[in-house]
């Protein structure tokens, strides 16, 4: 809902500093988001769950924003057990 009024915001309000290198770490251009906003991070959130993102595709639908979610969690999870094991 932050996406849609105001998504511009910062990705802190949403997402944590974890997440949010996740998902720069997972981004497909390898590239790191300048601004680092709220909508730059549901987009690439929508990737991990399916969502091609092209010009004039809608917006992520819930179905694809739960699988995106479901699988941040799963390497949310890894991320942290492979920190605590060797890190």
């Amino acid at each position: 809902m932050i996406n849609r009024t105001s998504p511009e915001s910062s990705a802190l309000e949403v997402f944590t500093k974890t997440e949010i290198e996740i998902l720069d770490k997972l981004r497909s251009s390898g590239a790191t988001l300048r601004n680092k906003t709220v909508k730059d991070y549901v987009i690439e959130l929508a990737r991990i769950g399916g969502y091609l993102a092209r010009g004039k595709d809608p917006p992520p639908g819930n179905t694809v924003m739960w699988r995106g979610l479901s699988r941040l969690t799963d390497i949310h999870l890894g991320f942290e057990l492979g920190r605590e094991n060797y890190g």
